[in-house]
């Protein structure tokens, strides 16, 4: 597996691979920061160039997830692995509780252990789902859209693409929430949200379009 980034989000990312004894072959890609290099914690090669990482897909297999947080990021890089021929693959850790019926994690998702997803669930493309959330019956998530810790989603909610959900926010029973929308933390939503929109306080309300 290669995980594009090396800090931040990607640590988090490699927990998950070593919870689940996934770290065979296992390497990081980061062209940005300048002081990461060599070997992350002294065992993982970081990888810095497109030519590494094509001669990585060859030797040990396509499989590629993203290590970072931003939802609009996370898209473009995995449209960059992809074309550099890459497989973008989920890394869902064993210690999240998924339901057992009807549940549909998009490629690319990251599941952080301690998450619970419960039974008929869609989760997009490229998701990321962090620590201690709750995503109850019947949710639908759309493409890209970032979970944070101790977030609820309560019953028959709907996310559209790209969203960024806050800390410890809770999304009420029944609520459409729009694409490309920030959630502040510790906001309650209790009406639909329209897209392009960030929202804070309880009840949450919209501060300023994006």
């Amino acid at each position: 597996m290669l995980i594009i980034g090396a800090k931040g989000f990607a640590k988090e990312v490699l927990e998950v691979c070593h919870q689940n004894n996934e770290l065979k072959d296992l390497a990081f890609y980061d062209d940005v920061n300048e002081e990461v290099k060599g070997l992350l914690f002294d065992k993982f090669p970081i990888l810095k160039t497109p030519e590494q990482v094509k001669d990585y897909f060859s030797k040990y297999g396509p499989n590629f997830t993203i290590g970072i947080g931003d939802p609009h990021l996370r898209e473009m890089m995995s449209d960059k692995f992809t074309a550099l021929g890459g497989k973008l693959t989920s890394t869902v850790s064993y210690r999240a509780q998924i339901g057992s019926y009807d549940v549909h994690i998009g490629d690319g998702c990251n599941v952080l252990c301690n998450s619970t997803i419960s039974n008929s669930v869609n989760i997009g493309k490229g998701g990321l789902i962090y620590y201690h959330c709750i995503i109850a019956h019947d949710v639908t998530l759309g493409d890209y859209v970032q979970i944070s810790p101790r977030t609820t989603l309560l019953g028959r909610i709907t996310v559209g693409d790209h969203t960024n959900i806050g800390a410890n926010a809770i999304i009420l029973p029944d609520i459409t929430v729009g694409s490309n929308v920030v959630i502040g933390a510790g906001a309650i939503v209790t009406k639909d949200l329209p897209d392009n929109t960030v929202v804070v306080g309880i009840p949450a309300r919209v501060i300023k379009q994006r």
